[in-house]
């Protein structure tokens, strides 16, 4: 990873040597207010994969999707078995056990590293047990809000889903923003769609992690430049990596994980549902919206859940 990514640009530094949420710096009052302007319609829309679903959950290969108990329900008051209030009321609880990343999902700053550093230089011992910086709760505690912009793929390439392994980069993106009639601008949040999350729920679940390999933006040091010199806040992506699973000229594994969120803070938001939205962007022709997510507040944690809400 070091000789891949030697030369580019980091962030470090940037905001302060105590700085914990990267380029969400970048979206200060007057980005929030770029955002609000784009509300013009009053729609709404959240972007969260149903969590517990009963074809399962879309997670990376090895994790598991989230499992839900009832801990008392009308069945254990039909056996006398549930508690009696005054009133003499009953109650349905339940529990749910899940990977912090197994939902729809912000990344921490510090959940993938590599040289022993997390983002802006912070030692990787720091992440033993429990993250004590860059962690998923300064990302919770300040929220996202700020302009939003689609990016839809795979509409572009005329197809429902991208292929497995399909790539693209920066110049098709600005390619397919062109086509569509809007721009990526500065500071924005960059949402984009392959179509692979919406597939899930339609596919034989084995077929879809048969020889696992995404579809995504591909590594280039060009790429990464792009994104330092666009100061791209937070990526958004209906997959479950936020890139192609490997790199296809060097094989090495998540690269832009390294390349923009370690080393230029640029967050990551992953297993997003986009279909319903890209299909009312396509039909209004407004592909920029306001964008608005706060992941839980998860002490240490290196992510959390989120459902993140726009508005056009």
């Amino acid at each position: 990873m070091r000789e891949l990514l030697e030369g580019l640009p980091k962030n470090w530094g940037r905001w302060g040597e105590n700085d914990e949420v990267g380029a969400l710096n970048f979206l200060t009052a007057a980005e929030v207010l770029r955002g609000v302007a784009c509300v013009r319609k009053g729609k709404t829309f959240t972007l969260q994969v149903q969590m517990g679903h009963p074809k399962g959950d879309p997670v990376w290969p090895g994790r598991h999707g989230a499992q839900r108990f009832n801990i008392m329900d009308k069945g254990d008051f039909l056996c006398g078995a549930g508690p009696e209030f005054p009133g003499n009321h009953e109650f349905a609880d339940d529990v749910m056990f899940l990977y912090l990343q197994g939902s729809t999902q912000y990344d921490a700053l510090g959940h993938v590293w590599y040289d022993d550093q997390i983002y802006n230089g912070y030692d990787a011992r720091t992440t033993a047990r429990s993250l004590k910086k860059a962690s998923v709760l300064p990302i919770a505690e300040r929220g996202v809000v700020g302009r939003g912009v689609l990016i839809d793929m795979a509409r572009h390439r005329g197809k429902a889903v991208l292929d497995k392994g399909e790539t693209f980069n920066h110049f098709d993106l600005m390619a397919a923003a062109e086509a569509q009639g809007c721009k990526i601008e500065k500071h924005d949040i960059l949402l984009i769609r392959t179509g692979l999350i919406g597939s899930f729920y339609e596919r034989d679940k084995n077929e879809f992690y048969k020889d696992f390999t995404e579809p995504g933006l591909t590594f280039s040091r060009e790429l990464v430049t792009w994104f330092h010199e666009m100061e791209i806040a937070n990526l958004v992506t209906d997959t479950i990596a936020n890139e192609v699973t490997a790199d296809p000229e060097t094989g090495v594994v998540v690269p832009l994980h390294c390349a923009l969120m370690r080393n230029l803070g640029v967050v990551f938001t992953e297993i997003v549902a986009l279909d319903a939205l890209a299909e009312d962007c396509a039909a209004d022709g407004q592909w920029n919206f306001l964008y608005t997510a706060a992941p839980l507040k998860v002490v240490g944690g290196s992510g959390a859940p989120v459902n993140p809400v726009v508005l056009k």
